[in-house]
């Protein structure tokens, strides 16, 4: 095949029954734009058989590659798997539910086309159960606050990337990856478009609120320095409150309300510092982890099987 001029990329968990009508209606609504595609599906290591059918698909059609990951590494390393070999000029990233509609990639790439290098796709009416919204609400709120960078919840990963935008982030190499934060921050000319968001295809979503948080507070320590910060103010804040607090203990100890020698220091001792030491410790404990897991220089994913052959061996 020759070097495509669009890749649709997405990453596949617990998707088995989906992968076919996925293919058919990128394939339908991608082939209004260009007959020169491919697209790419990295199969994070699902307890399903996702492997067989997308090895089945490859086997009948060439434009399909896919790639099966020895473990399950998450979704954004397998999106970070399809970009390192995405070909096209123009690339596409998408979820494998269908909740990203396939037919809105002409609607993106005829944005795109009047001069920007990305095009956000907005889910102004969302799909999801309230339990998945409630999520996402928590997970932009807590990102946002910790990050210091403006979040739109209606915005994911969904969208159309110029190659040098995808050529940017490809360079970005931090073990903790965040695919729509890292689009975010290497610029380019960015537009948004309203989409039509639709229901799940089949079965249910893995993101529980305890994975949505747990992301939160890692991009938020991978890309903001802001809780370090935040342990500032509250030192300085712990401090003022032991101000007080010893003020109102010094002051009902000399009225004779206290009798036990060396209550006052003990209480104000224990109370300021304790806190303080265990939450920056705490904070501090959290950088070090990035840190030690940076320094480490893993790969960001292992590809265990490929549907093609090539000189990468």
């Amino acid at each position: 095949m020759t070097k495509p001029f669009l890749s649709i990329i997405s990453p596949v968990y617990r998707a088995e029954k989906i992968l076919p009508e996925l293919v058919r209606r990128i394939e339908c609504s991608v082939s209004a734009i260009t007959t020169e595609f491919e697209i790419i599906l990295v199969e994070d290591c699902g307890p399903d058989n996702s492997w067989e059918i997308i090895e089945g698909l490859a086997n009948i059609n060439p434009r399909i590659k896919g790639f099966k990951l020895s473990r399950n590494f998450g979704q954004h390393y397998a999106i970070t798997c399809a970009l390192d070999h995405a070909l096209g000029d123009w690339v596409v990233v998408m979820d494998c539910d269908l909740q990203d509609r396939p037919e809105e990639i002409v609607n993106l790439y005829n944005k795109a086309i009047e001069g920007y290098d990305i095009v956000f796709a907005r889910r102004v009416n969302r799909k999801d159960s309230f339990k998945k919204k409630l999520g996402s609400y928590f997970f932009y709120t807590v990102f946002e606050y910790l990050s210091g960078i403006k979040q739109d919840g209606t915005i994911g990963n969904f969208g159309i990337y110029n190659h040098k935008v995808i050529k940017s982030i490809n360079r970005m190499r931090e073990p903790m990856r965040a695919f729509l934060a890292m689009a975010k921050w290497v610029g380019f000319n960015t537009a948004k478009i309203d989409i039509q968001h639709d229901e799940r295809y089949e079965g249910k979503s893995t993101y529980t609120l305890s994975k949505l948080m747990q992301l939160a507070l890692d991009v938020a320590v991978a890309y903001s320095d802001k809780p370090l910060k935040l342990t500032v103010k509250l030192g300085f804040g712990i401090a003022v409150s032991s101000v007080i607090f010893a003020i109102y203990n010094f002051t009902i100890y000399f009225l004779g309300l206290i009798t036990i020698s060396g209550y006052t220091s003990i209480i104000i001792s224990i109370w300021f510092l304790s806190g303080l030491i265990i939450f920056t410790l705490g904070i501090l404990g959290l950088y070090l982890s990035k840190i030690f897991e940076g320094i480490k220089a893993r790969p960001l994913y292992i590809i265990d099987k490929k549907t093609f052959f090539d000189d990468d061996k």
